[in-house]
């Protein structure tokens, strides 16, 4: 199966958050990772002084730098749909996906991320580009914990990470959408 593994950064996890870096790479489970394939992107939000009063102390510890940066060279959100528009439709990954619909890979997607890419590009442009169907991995992890495959806790991207020698999460957006289909193949490789 060929995914589009992407993750998001955000200024939060309510509602009113932002988000602040997008990224997402194709990946094959047979081929491995097309890396020459990623997409990348800041998005445009408030200055991080405007925002910190409404910042979890967490966001304000570990992303100030990611927030100056969208504030800075971020696209708007118009611009960016138009980019990863443009993205989709170019024929590197038209070709890759055989021009169907593409399957987007993520982890813990439902909290965050989906609801977050739904209000900002659009339920038409999701529809349009995106396969109904998808692939969370904490959602599959979870599942291999409970036919105890993986470690107790190893539905956490963190817990995973560690158990493969993967190292920390990186909290970026593009890191951590190629080391979450990294995770998955090494899954898949481990429970054969």
């Amino acid at each position: 199966m060929r995914y589009l593994s992407f993750d998001i950064e955000a200024t939060g996890l309510n509602e009113h958050d932002l988000i602040i870096e997008f990224a997402c790479v194709p990946f094959d489970t047979k081929l491995g990772i097309e890396k020459s394939l990623a997409f990348h992107y800041f998005i445009q939000c408030p200055a991080f002084e405007i925002l910190k009063p409404r910042l979890d102390p967490w966001v304000i510890q570990h992303n100030e730098k990611l927030i100056r940066k969208a504030n800075e060279t971020g696209l708007t959100i118009p611009a960016f749909q138009k980019k990863i528009k443009e993205y989709l439709e170019s024929e590197a990954i038209t070709t890759y996906f055989n021009k169907e619909k593409v399957v987007l890979f993520g982890k813990s997607m439902n909290s965050i991320d989906l609801p977050f890419l739904n209000r900002d590009l659009g339920w038409d442009f999701m529809r349009k580009y995106f396969h109904h169907r998808m692939l969370d991995l904490t959602c599959f992890a979870k599942g291999l914990v409970d036919l105890g495959k993986l470690p107790k806790d190893g539905d956490s991207g963190s817990v995973l990470m560690k158990h493969f020698g993967m190292g920390a999460v990186a909290h970026t957006a593009l890191e951590d959408a190629v080391n979450t289909a990294e995770l998955y193949l090494k899954i898949l490789n481990t429970v054969k």
